[in-house]
């Protein structure tokens, strides 16, 4: 009787594979989660045991630092939008614009992990004399330009069917 009110098709296949679900969509969350906590903590380790030795380039850490936060930002935001995408469906949430947003949330943050990758390497390759490889560089700013080109390709695509979900 409880699992005909809950389910009233009778089909108890359905409830049983929406807690697989979103079982598995908490486990991802938790691990990005995890990974963006140990990524910090890299992050800070790196940075103080670079600032206490002698031979390391301040600003060279400094970026690296940055690079690497970042890094955790986007796996927490990735954490954040998988276990907010199946809590969504029980919150009455529109899962559209949930989507648009975060995927917004995380291509941008991609792009910032790869504009400061780019910059680290710019900057390595001029401390070194080794302009030859500047190719590197640019090749990754060009695939951080055509992803933000694609993700305004993707905002303006689903504008209309975020707004008719929303009515």
């Amino acid at each position: 009787m409880l699992n005909s009110l809950l389910n009233p098709s009778g089909n108890t296949a359905q409830p049983l594979l929406h807690q697989y679900k979103t079982g598995v969509a908490l486990l991802f969350s938790g691990v990005f989660h995890l990974l963006a906590l140990l990524l910090v903590g890299l992050s800070f380790s790196t940075f103080f045991n670079g600032l206490f030795s002698s031979d390391g380039d301040m600003v060279t850490l400094v970026i690296k630092a940055i690079n690497t936060l970042v890094i955790a930002l986007a796996m927490y935001e990735l954490g954040l939008g998988v276990g907010k995408e199946y809590a969504a469906e029980e919150a009455g949430e529109n899962i559209f614009q949930n989507i648009r947003r975060t995927i917004t949330r995380f291509v941008g943050t991609v792009c910032i992990a790869l504009v400061l990758e780019a910059l680290i390497m710019i900057i390595k390759y001029s401390q070194l004399d080794l302009a030859g490889n500047l190719y590197y560089p640019v090749a990754i700013l060009v695939a951080c330009a055509f992803l933000l080109l694609a993700l305004g390709a993707f905002l303006a695509l689903t504008r209309q069917v975020c707004d008719i979900a929303a009515d």
